[in-house]
């Protein structure tokens, strides 16, 4: 499984990006799929992530301003990020979880930078 992001860059605050995870086949059935963030410093954290029956988590500290959704299509996961925060910045990784686990791969990720 392979899983390539895009779309991160430079916004100020209250901007949006819309951040895409390209992976190399239909792996939407199988895999959870998730967006994680790590910030200089911080440890690497949950964002969002679709689970069984389409369920999609989010942080505390992102609802109601990003929305995860997935284009079975296209084999492509996005996560629309509105309302941006400096506290947003970050590096975003997509990740990809097998639903009957020990199978975990993650992309490359993408820089997210909130800024005046």
């Amino acid at each position: 499984v392979q899983l390539v992001e895009s779309g991160g860059g430079l916004v100020k605050p209250g901007g949006s990006l819309r951040l895409s995870c390209a992976t190399s086949g239909s792996i939407f059935s199988t895999y959870v799929m998730g967006w994680y963030r790590q910030a200089p410093g911080k440890q690497r954290e949950l964002v969002a992530r679709i689970i069984s029956g389409g369920v999609t988590n989010y942080a505390d500290s992102v609802k109601g301003r990003f929305t995860m959704s997935k284009d079975n299509a296209k084999n492509t996961a996005y996560l629309q990020m509105n309302s941006l925060k400096p506290e947003d910045t970050a590096v975003y990784y997509c990740n990809a979880n097998w639903i009957f686990g020990g199978r975990e791969y993650w992309g490359q990720g993408t820089q997210v930078t909130v800024s005046a």
